[in-house]
């Protein structure tokens, strides 16, 4: 299962640069990488990255980030994907731009 991680512009070129991640300030702040599922994506980038423009929306395959990754309830009780390492460059599947359209972001047709 594919979940997804939104980059502003220079998390992700020192995401790119350095080969490594611990994440976003939020990320860092709260001991987690924070992740979407397909459904929840677009929730969180209105959310927590409403009006950015800029962004990357960045594929991870779930069983690949190991045991460190865990399903914890948030929004309204919803599960989402944590992930308790940092985000080295090979766990990346791939990355799109996640621009922003006249009525929100507008997600790649990739996010499935």
């Amino acid at each position: 299962m594919l979940i997804y991680k939104i980059f502003r512009a220079p998390e992700w070129a020192a995401y790119q640069a350095d080969g490594r991640t611990e994440g976003a300030p939020i990320d860092v702040a709260d001991g987690f990488i924070h992740f979407s599922t397909a459904e929840q994506v677009a929730e969180t980038a209105a959310k927590h990255f409403g009006g950015e423009d800029g962004l990357m929306i960045v594929a991870f395959d779930s069983d690949a980030l190991g045991d460190k990754l865990v399903w914890e309830p948030s929004r309204g009780g919803a599960l989402f994907p944590h992930l308790y390492r940092r985000l080295d460059a090979t766990d990346v599947v791939w990355a799109k731009p996640y621009p922003l359209g006249p009525e929100g972001h507008v997600l790649p047709p990739e996010v499935v």
